[in-house]
């Protein structure tokens, strides 16, 4: 992989990793449904604009159904999930399984782009969610039924991230859509969908000033910006090694929580950090590998 584009996927786990904090300030005052719906709105308009400015055709009558498959997958679905599980998850646990979502990507690469999973490849994929359940300490939570249908939402919305990208792969081939059009018909369909939820999502009381923060951050930042940059390089690169950022989004998650919020950093955080990146270079060697074997 090129030395930028490997840069791309470090940034965007960077901001992706903030991502989580964001939604446990907001999320709590807006409300799950509204903070999903406002982070597709803000970050469509946001990009309906940079497409505007930079003259990139939507074609919205042609690329109306993937736009609205992409934004259900890729938008609605996992921001409402993971609103939902940062108001009974910590932000760590919460990416622990969003990094999930390679080893989803890889199984849907296998059914649906004859992409071939092996043994290296689910090796490094099965390392690194035990790297990242070291880095935060599996089962430190209190088991209750709020907690699970938490852990339930945050393994959907993986599922579904890995599902969009396979769309996107599909889609974006030479000839199909720009990614840049991809990315913004997406949030703007996304935001769309759930606008009909705002009327009856209101918070009871008016969001404070850090909230309304966080909530342009992961908007403008971890949405519309991190879409821009990602949907290219799935379409680049391929799912399974795009997809691979999600096993680093925890290790910034927990750096940003000791930075900002002066929680600790264990032994086990270094040590699960460590197998982390592990597990990501094996899985962008194993890819590497596949891509360049004449069988393919």
């Amino acid at each position: 992989m090129p030395a930028a584009d490997l840069a791309k996927l470090v940034f965007l786990a960077a901001i992706w990793g903030g991502s989580f904090i964001f939604l446990r300030v907001a999320a709590p005052e807006f409300g799950p449904v509204l903070t999903a719906a406002l982070r597709n709105s803000l970050a469509g308009i946001s990009l309906m604009a940079f497409a505007t400015l930079t003259g990139v055709r939507m074609d919205w009558r042609k690329n109306l159904k993937p736009y609205a498959l992409v934004g259900l997958f890729a938008c609605v679905i996992p921001f409402s999930c993971f609103s939902f599980a940062a108001l009974y998850l910590p932000a760590a646990h919460s990416a622990v399984l969003n990094a999930t979502g390679p080893l989803f990507g890889a199984a849907f690469s296998v059914i649906w782009l004859d992409e071939r999973l092996t043994m290296l490849k689910l090796f490094g994929l099965l390392l690194g969610i035990v790297g990242v359940g070291i880095l935060v300490g599996a089962g430190t939570l209190p088991i209750t039924a709020a907690t699970l249908l938490a852990f339930g939402a945050c393994l959907a919305a993986a599922s579904c991230y890995a599902l969009s990208s396979i769309i996107v792969k599909k889609t974006g081939q030479p000839g199909g859509i720009h990614p840049i059009a991809m990315a913004t018909g997406s949030l703007a369909i996304g935001g769309v969908i759930m606008s009909p939820s705002i009327p009856f999502a209101l918070p009871p009381a008016m969001p404070s000033l850090p909230a309304f923060g966080c909530m342009v951050a992961i908007s403008l930042l971890s949405s519309g910006l991190a879409q821009a940059l990602f949907i290219p390089l799935i379409v680049k690169v391929g799912p399974t090694r795009a997809m691979s950022v999600s096993f680093l989004i925890p290790l910034f998650s927990m750096l940003w929580a000791f930075l900002f919020l002066h929680e600790s950093v264990g032994p086990s955080t270094l040590f699960g950090g460590l197998i982390v990146l592990a597990s990501m270079a094996m899985v962008l060697s194993a890819s590497r590998h596949e891509s360049l074997s004449p069988e393919r």
